[in-house]
């Protein structure tokens, strides 16, 4: 049997578990001006129509009173590392989907720990005493059903769909609940009279073809709740990456570098706490006119070091500029890849380096200790405070919009 486990509002539920004054209230994570996006929302601001990856001013004018929070990556990474620890008490079999939602192979695990709705039960009342958030999961024999059925009773739900009953939950549900669908491909289906996961199941060649084309049996089969995938553990993450989009049009150079090193020092605090080395960055630019640029540098050896991947992207940021002078900015953002485990130092590293290594976790055990923002540097003291969507990259691409 699998279990797909899915956080409720992931992000949001750690703002208002960490901070009791948010609790009850409708609550975006996200931007804090009117041209970021929401990253999560809280189930009382969903009421109003606010969803995942809407923009902040829209999600503003359908719920005014809406308070909006800056994402805290490194403290929902923190939290997440607890819930998967807690998945692998039951199995090695778990294949992480994102920070909030994994799947879980439980079909060898039942002879010493109970069958899988037993195993779920459990689990979430894990995650409720050690991290105080709320989990849904759906079990069933596969991992397309399970992934369905977890989102059939949120918040705080436990869906089993039994072999026999998946035509039975799956038939009524609206088409567009198939994972994978997507909203224009979804619309195009419902507007050729597939409205319902039943609908499609039954459908024809003939009704079906036109809009799948010779894809139309695999859509078919996932209606019939058909999946044979395996549950593959996946522990590396493929890449990270923070971005700024700024509340105003950017092109002073000292902001702009002062930007980079705020969200290179992020990302290199996120692959600490993960122990994982980067061999390459990355850097994200956006014009006013939204033509978007990267570039990128290979790093070797590789490192996790706040210092070597700030320089490398603020050096990649004005090579850049030479080329594009005066050029405003919508949004900056650093990524790190080709991720390696984090090995241990060498005895002969630079001194350089180890007194970089030394500052990090200096700098890392204050911001534990006293937050996030407790230390910043000097040249990002004075920047103008931007606009912020922060994102976390894993297999599959971790950036997709999802309904939680």
């Amino acid at each position: 049997m699998i279990l797909h486990v899915d956080m409720d509002a992931f992000y949001a539920s750690v703002e208002q578990h960490d901070r009791p004054e948010l609790a009850g209230l409708p609550l975006i994570v996200g931007g804090t001006s009117g041209r970021g996006v929401v990253a999560a929302a809280s189930y009382e601001v969903r009421k109003f129509g606010v969803r995942s990856a809407m923009p902040i001013r829209r999600a503003l004018a359908l719920c005014p009173q809406a308070v909006c929070v800056r994402p805290r990556m490194a403290r929902y990474a923190e939290v997440s590392a607890q819930i998967f620890s807690i998945f692998h008490e039951y199995t090695p079999l778990v294949q992480g989907l994102s920070l909030d939602e994994a799947f879980l192979d439980v079909t060898a695990s039942r002879v010493l720990k109970g069958d899988a709705v037993d195993i779920a039960c459990d689990i979430k009342t894990k995650i409720r005493a050690r991290t105080g958030l709320g989990a849904s999961v759906g079990v069933a024999p596969n991992k397309l059903v399970a992934k369905i059925a977890s989102d059939l009773d949120k918040p705080d739900g436990l869906t089993v769909v039994t072999a026999d009953r998946i035509h039975a939950v799956l038939d009524p549900l609206p088409v567009k609940r198939i994972p994978g669908l997507g909203r224009k491909k979804g619309e195009a289906v419902v507007a050729a009279g597939f409205t319902t996961i039943g609908a499609l199941r039954l459908g024809t060649e003939r009704g079906l073809r036109p809009v799948f084309g010779d894809d139309w049996q695999s859509w078919q089969r996932r209606a019939a709740g058909i999946d044979d995938r395996p549950v593959i553990p996946e522990h590396d993450d493929k890449s990270m990456s923070a971005e700024h989009t700024f509340a105003d049009d950017l092109a002073d150079f000292g902001r702009l570098t002062a930007e980079v090193a705020r969200l290179g020092d992020k990302v290199a605090a996120r692959l600490r706490a993960k122990g994982l080395d980067a061999g390459c960055v990355t850097l994200k630019i956006r014009r006013h006119d939204f033509r978007t640029f990267t570039r990128q540098t290979k790093l070797v050896p590789a490192t996790r070091e706040s210092r070597v991947l700030v320089e490398c992207a603020q050096g990649l940021l004005t090579t850049w500029l030479r080329t594009n002078p005066r050029a405003k900015l919508r949004l900056l953002g650093v990524g790190a890849s080709d991720l390696i485990e984090t090995v241990q130092a060498d005895l002969f590293s630079a001194t350089s380096s180890v007194a970089n290594q030394k500052l990090d976790a200096t700098v890392d055990a204050i911001k534990r200790k006293f937050g996030a923002d407790a230390l910043a540097r000097a040249n990002v003291i004075g920047a103008e405070r931007a606009t912020t969507t922060t994102t976390l990259v894993q297999p599959p691409p971790r950036g997709n919009a999802r309904r939680k």
